[in-house]
């Protein structure tokens, strides 16, 4: 049997465990209002918890990359699905602060390894031309998985209690994992694959120059990588604000209790997978009329940053719905950026060198938003939500200037 347009099957088994990643993590933020009250827990406290999560995943990042590299993605894939799996559900072990803290680290070490693994299945499985594409489909995990979350874990914690919230979604991933089993390979020896596609792919992949891996230190000297680290320090922390936050604020701010959030906290989240989806088909597309990767990349990664900026007004909002379409449109800009920024090592390194690479890329991303979390719950409990959402997109405008600052040009790297 062969499958024509494999490629594309491989992108969406790739958003699927992207999104059953996004429902774990969200079911602490869902449930945050509910835990809060009930174990005494104060935004402070709930920031920290947050950063704990934030500090494993870059930690976890930083770890997993080279063995991705030197496991390949399938088996590592495989093992950290099971691990993170096992990490939700013990949520519903926890009790007070210092339980869910450990839980969040145990969480956030073991999602590490999905974005490095991910990226580097994209690497081997997509030419150029394609791979924002692809990438913006992968990039639809995040948001579909809050979008799934709060109906969701909502519904089980009316009908079954907050614990099960943890227990159900930990569960989706063995589920997963028998898919990944069964379909994934790579393109020089997948069984279904047809051969013109194949040759489409090897033929326009990154070369392999040098050793199969690179060390840290040798990478962090390229001025390249220089780039990508800043930008993601700078940018992750107004994505994970949304993630982790919005479900307090709209408690706390807008006064709505755990209904109304599962009923509206999944909108800003369908528009940032529509803001994937566009940021990778439009940088795709300005390439196929003829532009530049370097100046396709760009166009697309500045437009997102300059359009978070029309959300500002969502501090002077009087109704709460035009507060949640104003952030809906900062998520959907973000991700638009988003979606081509989280090409970029995969359009500079090969394939060989990708999980590392982009193990380093995301875990200057999680400090970035390990610092930027408790100074949020600082700003929240001794101001208000204000100086947050105005840093959200200045944080973002200077995410992209990085980018221009380090990286002249964008393409296969020459050292």
């Amino acid at each position: 049997m062969q499958l024509p347009h494999l490629r594309w099957h491989i992108a969406i088994i790739l958003c699927l465990v992207t999104t059953i990643n996004y429902v774990d993590r969200q079911a602490l933020s869902v449930t945050a209002p509910l835990l809060m009250e009930n174990f005494s827990i104060s935004n402070t406290e709930y920031g920290w918890i947050t950063s704990g999560f934030l500090f494993a995943y870059a930690l976890g990042q930083f770890l997993s990359g080279p063995l991705i590299d030197r496991f390949g993605s399938k088996r590592a894939f495989s093992l950290a699905v099971v691990l993170w799996s096992l990490a939700g559900m013990l949520h519903a072990a926890a009790r007070g602060v210092g339980g869910f803290f450990v839980c969040r680290i145990f969480l956030g070490f073991t999602e590490a390894a999905n974005f490095p693994a991910a990226l580097k299945a994209i690497a081997e499985w997509f030419p150029e031309q394609d791979r924002s594409i692809a990438v913006g489909i992968l990039m639809v995990g995040p948001g579909l998985g809050a979008i799934i979350a709060p109906p969701l874990i909502g519904l089980i914690i009316v009908t079954l209690g907050w614990q099960w919230a943890f227990i159900i979604p930990g569960a989706f991933g063995f589920i997963w994992l028998a898919l990944w089993l069964w379909y994934y390979d790579l393109p020089e020896q997948h069984r279904w694959i047809q051969a013109e596609e194949r040759q489409l792919i090897l033929k326009n992949r990154i070369q392999e120059s040098g050793p199969a891996t690179v060390n840290w230190a040798a990478l962090i000297r390229q001025r390249h990588m220089q780039g990508l680290l800043l930008s993601r320090f700078l940018g992750d922390g107004p994505f994970y604000f949304f993630v982790f936050w919005l479900p307090a604020y709209l408690a706390s701010t807008r006064g709505f209790d755990i209904t109304q959030i599962a009923m509206t906290a999944w909108f800003p989240f369908l528009a940032a997978d529509l803001g994937s989806l566009a940021g990778g088909w439009l940088s795709a597309r300005l390439m196929r009329a003829g532009i530049s990767l370097n100046l396709a990349r760009k166009t697309v990664i500045w437009a997102g940053a300059l359009l978070v900026s029309a959300s500002m007004p969502v501090v002077m909002a009087d109704s709460a719905y035009t507060a949640i379409g104003l952030i809906a449109l900062a998520m959907f800009a973000i991700q638009v950026k988003a979606a081509v920024l989280f090409a970029l090592p995969a359009d500079i390194y090969p394939p060989g060198q990708v999980a590392t690479a982009w193990g380093l890329f995301g875990a200057a991303g999680s400090l970035g938003a390990m610092l930027f979390s408790p100074m949020v719950g600082w700003m929240v409990d001794n101001w208000s939500y204000t100086p947050v959402f105005i840093l959200v997109p200045l944080l973002q405008i200077l995410a992209a200037w990085s980018i221009n600052l380090f990286i002249p040009r964008i393409g296969p790297v020459k050292d």
